[in-house]
């Protein structure tokens, strides 16, 4: 079957499951369907601009977007994680919740690479070999890992126990992403449907797209019939798709060269053959089908209504 026709299928079913793609390749969580990957606000500018209008979903009304703390910004921004992950270790050594948070994404977007250099940088010239349909974009997404991951050895033990043990403390300290992220690990913080209302109302009221993207997989196929406690917007893989656009537009880096579509791209092959596609986007064209996108749009509306998000 031609790879353009498996991409819809392909997409939906892996949206919650690239981003923890080390953990649970290790072993370590076998019932995981949690997202790590990293959001930051886009720094070139409205992604959505990259769209034919045909391919976009309707624009919402005008809100603003949180500022994003530098510390934030540096993630997607920086081409040595290694030294940023320096400055993290610092601040989450003083207790700071969002620098644990935010190392435990430098862990598991680095995982794959540090865990085997030169197996890594060997896999890259197979695949360049292969002349694969998606190739290029392929290549372009492993070559920003390996400069962005460069200095990181298998010495600096990014196990699938250290980022969730990461995760954990963050969480603990009062990271609200981190937080969302054990969720939808199922693995969560405290017992209870009382907890987990809580819990998404607060993600919801605080329009923190760290902390939506985090707790998306939760929002998917696995909170099927879990509606009272986790919301209108849950349940189905369209769900989750829309708190994903969520988190985009809440200053996400959704861009094509952003950390979450270089995380589908390498872990899981979901590369668009497209490469000015940003996840809006490619999600819309190959993984909403066409009935579906009116509902899309309006999940994604309801979920910018709240408090937090409001302009």
């Amino acid at each position: 079957m031609p790879r353009k026709l498996l991409l819809p299928t392909m997409l939906v079913g892996l949206l919650g499951v690239l981003a923890w793609m080390p953990l649970r390749q290790a072993g370590w969580l076998p019932h995981a369907g949690g997202s790590g990957e990293a959001p930051a606000i886009a720094h070139d500018g409205d992604p959505s601009a990259l769209a034919t209008p045909d391919a976009m979903l309707r624009p919402m009304s005008a809100r603003t977007v949180p500022v994003l703390s530098p510390l934030r910004r540096a993630f997607e921004d920086s081409t040595d994680l290694f030294a940023y992950s320096r400055e993290l270790m610092v601040l989450a050594a003083a207790g700071d919740a969002d620098a644990m948070w935010l190392l435990s994404l430098v862990q598991d977007h680095c995982a794959g690479y540090a865990a085997d250099p030169a197996g890594y940088v060997q896999d890259t010239r197979v695949i360049a070999g292969l002349g694969l349909s998606n190739g290029a974009a392929m290549l372009s997404a492993r070559q920003r890992v390996q400069q962005r991951c460069a200095r990181f050895m298998p010495a600096d033990g990014f196990s699938s126990a250290t980022v969730f043990t990461r995760r954990l403390q963050a969480a603990q300290a009062g990271s609200l992403a981190a937080e969302a992220a054990l969720l939808a690990m199922e693995q969560p913080l405290r017992e209870g449907d009382d907890y987990q209302r809580d819990l998404v109302q607060r993600v919801l009221d605080s329009g923190d797209p760290f902390a939506y993207l985090a707790i998306a997989p939760a929002m998917g196929t696995i909170g099927s019939g879990r509606r009272d406690t986790l919301g209108e917007v849950s349940g189905s893989e369209l769900t989750e798709i829309a708190w994903r656009v969520a988190a985009c537009r809440l200053g996400m880096d959704c861009s094509p060269g952003g950390t979450m579509m270089t995380n589908y791209c390498v872990n899981g092959g979901i590369c668009s053959q497209d490469e000015s596609q940003d996840f809006t986007t490619f999600a819309r064209d190959a993984g909403v089908p066409r009935q579906g996108r009116d509902n899309v749009d309006e999940m994604v509306g309801t979920l910018l209504s709240h408090p937090g998000v409001e302009g």
